[in-house]
């Protein structure tokens, strides 16, 4: 917060002394107010509150949290609207209007200075925010750098070999939980192997990878086919191959209401770990080309 203004300091003294009459009323305002007893026993009986308070003020001031305890003490006293101490008085009614008008300057100046701090708060938690949006994003660029060197380096070592096929279904797994889909590993149902599930806006999908050097043909379709529509029917399939499908395969794949979407190396490497699109999106946006289309293939390029 800034440091308040020599004005307002003053307003506050003001105010502070017309809205109370009483020593004792005026010394429980201040211990409301956080005022150390030790600063409360400096005031000697013989003491007027002036002088107190002028005494008083220069030291909270000087103290840590001086300027915290006197915006306090002017907010309080910008709420009042009655004055106890000021009734059953012979010039009651000239002082009460004197308490009135002072509290009505402080109470102008009281909102401006909680607007500027509500402000200057705000850009805090603005700037606050952007730092932390800034730190996930590079986490996250990092982590997509790492997930695009892990499938590189897959297609170089172990493309078309067994083992890369399991590497393979483990990186996309990876990939599902990076992204932080409700995702689920290999298993087998019914005597059938399925690579893994994600369920992505509420429908479930069933996967199925290809690490192969060869597109994958219309037979490896019409058998996963077969593994999505034993499911329920809010469930789809994604078939995800590294080298792509051939025209068969897509052909096999595409037709009205098609529960299948077919995903490749061009959404693999082009446009999900270079952070261009998330999982999520890609999914969906060739989801929604199929709905509309019937094609259950959309290559990154046509995007």
């Amino acid at each position: 917060m800034k440091r308040l203004s020599p004005f307002f300091v003053e307003l506050t003294q003001d105010t502070l002394l017309k809205a109370f009459w009483y020593k004792a009323s005026l010394r429980l305002f201040l211990q409301q107010h956080q005022i150390e007893d030790i600063m409360l026993a400096q005031w000697h009986a013989d003491q007027s509150k002036r002088e107190y308070v002028e005494w008083l003020f220069p030291r909270l001031l000087a103290s840590d949290r001086g300027d915290e305890v006197i915006l306090s003490v002017a907010r309080s006293l910008a709420e009042m609207d009655v004055f106890p101490d000021l009734e059953r008085r012979e010039d009651t009614r000239i002082r009460i209007a004197e308490a009135q008008k002072a509290v009505s300057r402080l109470r102008k100046r009281v909102i401006e200075i909680s607007e500027a701090v509500r402000e200057t708060e705000d850009a805090k938690q603005r700037r606050r925010a952007a730092r932390e949006e800034l730190t996930k994003r590079l986490a996250a660029q990092q982590s997509v750098e790492k997930l695009l060197k892990q499938l590189e380096d897959l297609a170089v070592t172990l493309l078309g070999r067994q083992e890369g096929g399991y590497a393979f279904e483990k990186w996309f797994y990876d990939l599902a939980i990076f992204y932080e889909l409700e995702a689920r590993p290999s298993y087998w149902t019914s005597g059938r192997q399925i690579d893994g599930a994600v369920t992505i806006e509420g429908t479930t999908y069933l996967i199925e990878t290809r690490f192969t050097r060869e597109p994958v043909g219309s037979p490896d379709i019409d058998i996963f086919m077969g593994k999505i529509e034993s499911k329920a029917d809010n469930t789809m399939g994604l078939f995800v191959s590294i080298s792509g499908f051939n025209a068969g395969a897509i052909a096999a794949a595409s037709k009205p209401k098609t529960p299948m979407l077919l995903i490749d190396h061009s959404h693999l490497f082009g446009l999900i770990p270079r952070g261009v699109m998330s999982l999520p999106d890609v999914v969906l946006r060739i989801k929604r080309h199929a709905s509309q289309t019937g094609a259950a293939h959309l290559p990154a390029e046509d995007f």
